[in-house]
């Protein structure tokens, strides 16, 4: 038994983030270890649950891995942990395609209940409805409980309480409409503005819950049994080979999800190198540039003149090179800044990456190849590729979430492969892949 919540909303923007936080703080100042979990391919959010709760987020998607992948993470990542927090996306029940890859859908997957955060600014009584649609839309959706975000007093929240009175949920409590409680805007929609301390943020935001939320109540009625990792499957998973694997990994570069990097491990030696301070690339079988931030740091990166060269060698000479998005821009010729400037890069690509007339490109996107269909990603950028001089790789078909082919591409030079989506391979057989490569 332990507590395991799934916070979820009405919709985006209602203070989901500022809830998880803040709960994830309080667990932490409690002396409990809270494992927490995403719903959804968000990297951002998974750094702020590691920088709340002093434990690595894990990604769950149901659109990228299968439902008993799903499960598997939950129990592998859960199972030394006191209480499990899962951050839902946008609204509860919006998925890919309805309902499907929802918040909702992950809580009935794993039989979680759902808080929901209900942004009562401007709402009064109103609630009574909207929490009764809720309550009512799907019987195998446990709505366990709702606090209530940007409350402007005790009188308003009176209103609110009678509202959950009426409709049979139960009140956890409230957050006050306070302008510190605000996650800043981040860059690009993504990244952490850093002028904005998030250990002041999250201790402030577990002091709130911890006055104006029954924390001791959310925590009893959230506890349940927990489902242990199938011990089979694990000692499947210890199997170790004997490649050696360079990623990329710094301020620039760091959008890796957790599973995906421990089936690298799978594969043999994983270590880690900075295109931003390190001189040239270490020695690899493989070498995995994710992708992150490069349009922040174009200065220091255009600099760093030997590991430019290090990595064009590298390629140049057939070597095993993976790129996604930001890492991707790194191997083109120049990136352009939002300065305007042109700062030269790699050059593995002749192509040039543009930060100006950004426009955002996001959603799913599922590859098939000789075959192959079970290699999926996410795609989310706002910069693009003018006039490519390298041809998309042609046997290769790339779809959104909706079976319709896109326009991305997916780009190859001698042994390297870059494109813009950022894949998951976590419930990929890595070892046979790598052992059958042409």
């Amino acid at each position: 038994m332990k507590p395991q919540l799934l916070v979820g909303a009405a919709s985006s923007g209602s203070g989901k983030t500022t809830f998880t936080l803040g709960l994830l703080r309080a667990l932490k100042n409690r002396s409990l270890k809270a494992q927490p979990f995403k719903c959804g391919p968000d990297y951002i959010d998974t750094k702020y649950h590691l920088l709340a709760a002093g434990e690595e987020s894990v990604n769950l998607d149901l659109f990228l891995s299968s439902e008993s992948h799903i499960r598997n993470l939950y129990a592998k990542y859960g199972t030394n942990a006191d209480v499990c927090i899962t951050e839902g996306v946008m609204g509860l029940y919006d998925g890919y395609d309805g309902m499907k890859g929802s918040s909702a859908k992950l809580a009935e997957l794993l039989g979680i209940p759902v808080v929901l955060i209900l942004n009562a600014k401007s709402m009064a009584y109103s609630a009574a409805p909207v929490l009764f649609g809720y309550k009512h839309f799907n019987k195998n959706i446990n709505i366990a409980g709702v606090v209530f975000n940007r409350v402007s007093s005790e009188t308003h929240y009176a209103y609110l309480q009678q509202a959950c009175k009426d409709t049979g949920v139960e009140c956890l409590g409230y957050i006050p409409n306070k302008k510190e409680l605000e996650v800043p805007s981040r860059h690009l929609g993504l990244s952490i503005d850093n002028s904005f301390c998030m250990d002041d943020f999250a201790n402030r935001a577990a002091e709130i819950i911890e006055e104006f939320v029954d924390l001791d109540r959310l925590l009893k009625i959230s506890n349940m049994p927990f489902c242990l990792p199938d011990k089979s499957e694990q000692n499947e998973l210890d199997i170790r080979g004997d490649i050696k694997i360079a990623v990329a990994y710094d301020n620039a570069f760091n959008f890796i999800y957790r599973e995906n990097l421990a089936q690298l491990k799978r594969l043999g030696e994983v270590v880690f190198f900075s295109p931003l301070d390190d001189a040239k690339l270490p020695s690899a079988d493989l070498v995995y540039l994710p992708g992150g931030y490069p349009e922040l740091y174009l200065d220091k990166l255009t600099e760093n003149k030997t590991m430019l060269h290090s990595i064009k060698a590298y390629a140049e000479n057939g070597g095993n090179l993976l790129a996604e998005c930001g890492g991707m821009m790194y191997l083109s010729k120049v990136i352009v800044g939002m300065d305007g400037n042109l700062y030269s890069m790699v050059g593995v690509f002749d192509q040039e990456a543009t930060m100006q007339d950004m426009k955002l490109t996001l959603g799913y996107r599922t590859f098939t190849y000789n075959g192959i269909e079970n290699i999926r990603g996410h795609e989310f950028h706002y910069s693009r590729i003018k006039d490519p001089q390298t041809d998309s790789i042609s046997d290769i078909s790339i779809y959104n979430a909706k079976g319709v082919r896109t326009k991305t591409n997916l780009f190859r030079y001698k042994n390297t492969i870059a494109g813009y989506t950022h894949l998951y391979w976590g419930e990929l057989d890595l070892m046979n892949l790598w052992n059958h490569k042409c």
